[in-house]
């Protein structure tokens, strides 16, 4: 389950990432900017911890209804192939892959997100310098949220056309709603650290022009911005973005997994 990967945030255990964690889970592990949880709780355990007194009602309610009384969106979208469902996706992933990449491609329907071009000032100071790859990192996250919302959506509406398959949609809608908050949460800290891997890398590169000035291997006036260790964290950047991006699309891979127009009635 995603929201379970996802609670590794909260902890910290001497751990690696296991194979079936989320793909963000497991890329931040293997930088070193989170230390994996080993959760010892069942999930459904973890599930019911997670969930409000509200909450917990009503997925207890639309778990004991009969199959065919499963509430599913009101508007079904027109009947598509699973290959055709499939290509779709494929479509959609592509695009947000690209606009993380390189930016969004024109007539995509995507808003351009380009990586900030910053100006240094003197002093410099890393959390100010930092502000523009923050909105960087919301716009993007933004971004993925609302498409992914509506691919898994489209999704899950073509699931319900199958009865064999009514349930799992209408599942998938309550889980969605139940956990879409504390998702937000938890994956609101990359930013910090990103954050944190930023001012690490300016401090470290600061101090060695420092050290080089010093020894009068520099001119004074250089500027503190090196090429190298900048184009470094702006690639660890996207590299975390479409690993969460590999992580939202979760759930609906899922369910489009589960999509075979040939199962009987």
């Amino acid at each position: 389950m995603q929201s379970r990967s996802l609670n590794a945030f909260m902890t910290r255990a001497a751990a690696r990432a296991p194979l079936n964690s989320s793909p963000l889970i497991r890329f931040l592990t293997e930088r070193d900017m989170i230390v994996a949880a080993a959760s010892g709780q069942e999930v459904g355990q973890q599930l019911g911890d997670w969930l409000n007194f509200r909450q917990a009602i009503a997925l207890h309610s639309l778990l004991g209804e009969a199959p065919t009384q499963l509430s599913v969106p009101s508007r079904r979208a027109p009947a598509m192939g699973r290959e055709a469902l499939r290509e779709h996706v494929r479509q959609v992933r592509a695009a947000l892959e690209q606009s993380i990449g390189i930016g969004a491609a024109q007539g995509s329907g995507l808003s351009r997100i380009d990586m900030p071009q910053i100006e240094w000032g003197d002093p410099v100071d890393p959390t100010t310098v930092f502000e523009p790859y923050r909105r960087f990192i919301a716009a993007h996250q933004r971004q993925m949220a609302a498409v992914i919302s509506t691919l898994r959506a489209q999704v899950r509406s073509q699931l319900s056309a199958l009865p064999a398959l009514h349930a799992l949609a209408a599942l998938d809608a309550q889980f969605e709603k139940i956990l879409q908050e504390r998702e937000a949460q938890l994956l609101g800290k990359v930013a910090k650290l990103m954050e944190k891997r930023f001012v690490q890398a300016m401090k470290k590169q600061l101090q060695n022009q420092t050290d080089a000035r010093d020894k009068q291997q520099l001119p004074a006036a250089q500027a503190p911005n090196t090429p190298h260790w900048l184009a470094t964290f702006q690639q660890t950047l996207r590299s975390a973005l479409l690993a969460e991006l590999d992580t939202r699309l979760q759930p609906t891979l899922g369910l489009l997994e589960a999509f075979n127009p040939e199962i009987p009635s």
